[in-house]
């Protein structure tokens, strides 16, 4: 799926939930999709402040926020700092988990799951949802 298919996707999502259309959400989804690692709300705001100088910290914030309650963003805590990505199941991908790299936010994709394990030994437990990530560095990041 191309990315300008992605962007209108997200776009449409976003009406369909009652959010309205601004080019500065057009280019934060924009951003998001052709970076494809996890970023900081501080390195979107830097990014943002190009072309719309005066964009508050909180309204690039509050829209990440937004994004992800929506599912087009999926989020992690790396090093204390929330970070965000663009969801990359957007794209048909099966049911997945990530290694980050907790320096550059780059991932990389793990087709396996381990709950299968877990719900053996959790028997009588209702498993509501689960994340799984492996950090470490990357091969750049070495």
């Amino acid at each position: 799926m191309n990315n300008q298919t992605l962007i209108q996707q997200s776009l449409d999502c976003l009406k369909e939930n009652g959010l309205k259309y601004t080019k500065k959400r057009e280019a934060l989804l924009t951003y998001l999709i052709k970076r494809n690692r996890y970023v900081s709300a501080r390195e979107v705001h830097e990014f943002m402040q190009e072309d719309f100088p005066g964009l508050s910290y909180d309204t690039i914030y509050r829209n990440l926020h937004d994004f992800s309650e929506l599912d087009l963003l999926e989020e992690t805590d790396l090093n204390g700092e929330m970070k965000f990505r663009f969801h990359c199941c957007q794209g048909n991908v099966g049911h997945h988990h990530h290694f980050i790299c907790t320096v550059c936010g780059k991932t990389k994709e793990i087709h396996m799951c381990p709950m299968n394990f877990f719900e053996e030994q959790l028997s009588g437990c209702t498993i509501e949802g689960h994340r799984f990530e492996i950090l470490g560095r990357c091969e750049e990041c070495q």
